[in-house]
């Protein structure tokens, strides 16, 4: 791959550096604003021709090529990020790290699709990658340019799937990785994983915005390379799901995205993605991006309901779906322009409503953790306003794996989730829902009667 083409500009003041030359918390010296991967095909302006010696990649060569490599042995052609390596050249081969992430799964969700009326819904399933999240395809580019850049230590502030990615990836390139987590509200079961990988964990006490405030000191005094979402590397990989779905889809293009809105950065990679698919002529016009937020940690929908997006409004994030829990995302402006570009829209949604579209992706034979099924939730939301027809086809990216936060589901099926003073909450029809979806364990004496007894019970309820 030719890296040195690169460069990085500012999504604020548009100023361009090179790759290398970025400082340690990868922000705009002059606005402070964050930085874009460009290219010399991906930075044209209408009209402006190609830089003299320099050829723009041919569309039908590269669905050739692309789907060619998915025959191949080698671990770069395995990956589902860098067999599309031709539309991110920004380390050398010889230094990837691949745990072969990517090539995720494209499901059907006829259940969701026929109780919205819409003929399609489908869920790009980013939690079957190595670690269990859509963070692995981020973290595979954000490591390797650490590694070709001779960092021995990686850094992230993380609620759980960032820091379990990037201790994987870390450990895989013989590298060492520090975590600092939020004290309080995370998912354990992620935690565990940075702990296997061998992470040197920390925890503050404070929340997602208070760790991103620490790491951004500590990598400005050590020669540390930050991997959070800021780091541009990371909206690299993460673009390339836009590429397999389109595969996945024999290039026919979704009419809408619909993506959970955390930190905010993987509405716009996806964004990034589609756009340059379009500028290169491989697909013929750019779907709609949606981000979902939930209603305890939505700076993004009210900054939009307040003052149309002008000034982000942070809010002290607190939601269930830890993965999302965050109250002054770094990559705001990037989600908004992603949302106003490509025509889409943000919402909100309440716990309650989560956790019923939690249940109901369960119910298909799929399952996510909480912050995935904000997805489902939004499209709810966005059909009852009409903003989405029968006819359309919608793809709900699911981030992260049902394994991710298994006491959610226990607690949601045990039918303790939720204070008293939530379930009061929750309307006669959702109740309903709730109900028929539950399947806490049937705790019976070891008897075959009385197994017998019970089955039957069950059998009836299934047939009446």
């Amino acid at each position: 791959m030719k890296v040195a083409t690169h460069q990085l500009r500012c999504t604020e003041c548009g100023a361009r550096i090179s790759g290398n030359a970025v400082n340690s918390i990868f922000r705009c010296p002059t606005c402070n604003g964050l930085y874009d991967v460009i290219y010399p095909w991906s930075s044209l302006s209408e009209g402006e021709p190609l830089p003299a010696g320099s050829k723009q990649p041919n569309p039908s060569a590269l669905r050739w090529l692309w789907q060619e490599r998915r025959s191949s042995t080698l671990g770069i052609d395995q990956s589902g990020v860098w067999r599309f390596r031709d539309l991110l050249p920004i380390v050398e081969d010889s230094n990837v790290v691949t745990l072969r992430e990517g090539n995720t799964p494209l499901y059907e969700l006829p259940r969701a699709g026929r109780a919205l009326g819409l003929d399609s819904v489908l869920a790009k399933h980013q939690g079957m990658n190595p670690t269990g999240s859509f963070k692995d395809t981020g973290m595979t580019a954000a490591l390797s340019v650490a590694r070709e850049r001779g960092f021995e230590w990686v850094a992230c502030a993380s609620t759980g799937n960032t820091s379990a990615a990037m201790a994987a990836y870390a450990a895989r390139a013989g590298m060492r990785s520090i975590v600092f987590i939020p004290e309080g509200k995370i998912a354990w079961g992620k935690l565990s994983q940075s702990m296997d990988y061998g992470a040197l964990t920390i925890q503050l006490k404070t929340d997602f915005d208070g760790c991103v405030n620490v790491l951004t000191d500590l990598v400005t005094r050590f020669p540390i390379m930050l991997l959070n979402s800021v780091n541009p590397y990371r909206l690299e990989g993460q673009k390339t799901p836009a590429f397999e779905m389109l595969e996945q889809l024999e290039w026919q293009v979704p009419e809408h995205v619909i993506v959970p809105g955390g930190n905010l950065a993987n509405g716009s990679a996806l964004a990034k993605g589609f756009a340059e698919m379009h500028h290169l002529g491989l697909i013929s016009r750019i779907p709609k991006i949606s981000i979902i937020q939930a209603e305890g940690a939505n700076p993004l929908y009210r900054s939009l309901q307040e003052n149309g997006g002008e000034e982000l409004i942070p809010v002290k994030a607190n939601t269930r779906a830890t993965a999302i829990r965050i109250g002054n995302p770094a990559s705001w402006r990037k989600a908004l322009r992603a949302l106003r570009t490509t025509g889409g829209w943000c919402e909100q949604v309440s716990e309650q409503e989560i956790a019923l579209a939690k249940a109901q992706i369960g119910s298909e034979g799929i399952g996510c953790e909480p912050a995935s099924a904000v997805t489902l939730a939004g499209l709810k939301k966005l059909v009852a306003q009409g903003k989405i027809g029968r006819e359309e086809r919608v793809v709900l990216i699911l981030t992260g794996h049902t394994l991710k936060d298994s006491n959610y589901t226990i607690d949601y099926h045990r039918g303790e989730l939720f204070t008293a003073e939530e379930n009061a909450q929750i309307s006669a029809s959702d109740e309903a829902l709730h109900t028929s979806l539950r399947k806490p364990p049937i705790v019976l004496e070891a008897d075959t009667d009385t197994v017998f007894r019970a089955l039957e019970e069950q059998m009836k309820l299934v047939h009446a």
